[in-house]
């Protein structure tokens, strides 16, 4: 009846970093920060999980002379996200 969340996806900050990509399409390391009020290495850590889950693409470059990390969404992210979003709907909706 009930379907598994995706473990990668339940964690409240991946989860977070997530929906403003799906929202925003990409977004660099400080928007994230500025949204989430995480800490830079909180980030870092659950950025790279979902890169290497494939959920993810991190584009690193330099912005003004400083290292700039820009993520965008990947196909198999979004629908992993979309997966997720109707798994939750299935848990709420148990008529």
């Amino acid at each position: 009846m009930f379907k598994d969340l995706d473990p990668l996806l339940h964690s409240q900050l991946r989860l977070a970093i997530m929906s403003l990509l799906v929202s925003e399409e990409k977004a660099d390391f400080s928007r994230i920060k500025e949204v989430t009020k995480a800490t830079s290495g909180n980030i870092s850590v659950q950025i790279q999980k979902l890169e290497t889950a494939g959920y993810i693409s991190v584009t690193k470059s330099f912005k003004d002379n400083y290292p700039n990390t820009e993520l965008t969404l990947t196909p198999k992210g979004l629908q992993a996200f979309e997966d997720y979003v109707q798994a939750l709907k299935g848990y709420l909706n148990t008529d």
